[in-house]
């Protein structure tokens, strides 16, 4: 069982067979399966997530590292053939509301920080940007979830790059 995809869609009993505790102290470690999921989440941000941060470096060329997430979502998105795609994108629309919410702020915290860094050089534009950027994002992760290779996912990433460097000319 992938811990990221699975966790929400397995019963309790199944989840704490797997994790090799009883309910009692499934219960005391995670409060319930949302609670697993919201730790699975911060777990993710910390160590699977693309490091927008450091990705995001104000010395570089904006369109560089605004094509620069996007390559590196491409590879995050093709790194584990098991669990393709991205986790909280994928997590956005999980039938459970509670995972569906915990996934969705994750989603909101990193496309600000995407604006944000956008508006800095190009606020008249962040907006259209930002979206553009989001929206290639949960396209190559459709795509990650569907089998594309990590060779077409990088074809497709490196060709919305040189549209941001189009949209972006004579701009950081």
């Amino acid at each position: 069982m992938t811990a990221s995809r699975s966790a929400l869609s397995a019963s309790t009993a199944v989840l704490t067979q797997a994790l090799g505790i009883n309910p009692p102290s499934f219960y005391a470690a995670f409060g319930s399966k949302a609670g697993l999921y919201a730790r699975i989440l911060d777990r993710y941000a910390q160590t699977g997530a693309i490091p927008l941060p450091q990705i995001l470096d104000a010395n570089r060329p904006l369109a560089d590292a605004l094509a620069d997430v996007l390559e590196q979502a491409a590879r995050c998105y093709a790194a584990d053939p098991i669990a393709t795609g991205c986790l909280v994108l994928e997590g956005t629309r999980s039938n459970d509301a509670q995972a569906r919410e915990a996934a969705c702020g994750f989603h909101v915290a990193a496309q600000e920080l995407i604006r944000s860094h956008i508006a800095k050089q190009c606020p008249h534009d962040a907006d259209r940007l930002a979206d553009f950027v989001s929206t290639t994002m949960a396209g190559l992760s459709a795509s990650a979830r569907h089998g594309q290779s990590l060779e077409r996912l990088l074809a497709s990433a490196r060709l919305a790059g040189e549209a941001l460097r189009v949209a972006l000319r004579g701009i950081g």
